[in-house]
């Protein structure tokens, strides 16, 4: 995979950029051959960030690590992008597995002629033998299409806990911008707190006692 680094008032060394073509070589394998990365690091205060950028042919991840330390960061942020890309091709994957609608076949009431035992009209002058005849509707059925089971995939959710104190309003930010399901932190009283998203999109808060 093509890696393009930049440094901001930090040094990267021989084994940073090892640690990640080497992280990046896995999400490499993930997307395809054909992906891009281009990772940022810089320092805020006594934070190191690392932000990272994965574009495929389809798809654009983003993640971000924050620590003591560059490689700390740089670990965060590749396993979140790397979560990221194993999300995505589960998704790929499911809407293969997906079984196509069956066609319901439809066709119009087949007619037969049915032979009934010879009736005698009263009306006929010359008494002629006439037969009466009967239609049949033949229905047709389809079968219900079978309904696929998905496989739970277990991810370990490491940088799912904020290193940090944050408040409500910065760990709901924080959720939005690294695309998380699931959060917990601290706020500055020492509370602690989980944040996740839900099926229908909105987030919810649980205090822990």
């Amino acid at each position: 995979m093509e890696v393009e680094f930049t440094a901001r008032q930090v040094r990267i060394p021989k084994s940073l950029r090892m640690q990640a073509e080497e992280g990046l070589e896995r999400i490499g394998r993930i997307l395809g051959k054909t992906a891009r990365a281009s990772i940022t690091f810089r320092a805020q205060r006594h934070l190191q960030i690392a932000e990272l950028t994965v574009k495929a042919r389809v798809q654009t991840i983003e993640a971000a690590g924050e620590a003591d330390t560059l490689e700390s960061a740089l670990r965060i942020a590749i396993q979140h992008a790397e979560n990221q890309a194993l999300r995505y091709r589960d998704r790929q994957f499911e809407r293969k597995r997906l079984p196509k609608e069956e066609k319901v076949l439809t066709a119009p009431p087949i007619s037969r002629p049915k032979t009934r035992p010879a009736e005698v009209d009263p009306t006929s002058a010359n008494g002629k033998l006439t037969r009466a005849k009967a239609s049949a509707s033949i229905a047709i059925h389809s079968f219900p299409t079978r309904t696929a089971v998905v496989e739970p995939h277990i991810l370990s959710s490491a940088e799912a806990i904020a290193l940090k104190p944050m408040t409500i309003e910065e760990a709901v930010k924080d959720t939005e911008f690294r695309d998380r399901d699931l959060l917990i932190f601290r706020n500055r009283a020492g509370d602690l707190f989980v944040l996740h998203r839900r099926r229908d999109g909105l987030m919810e808060l649980v205090e822990v006692p």
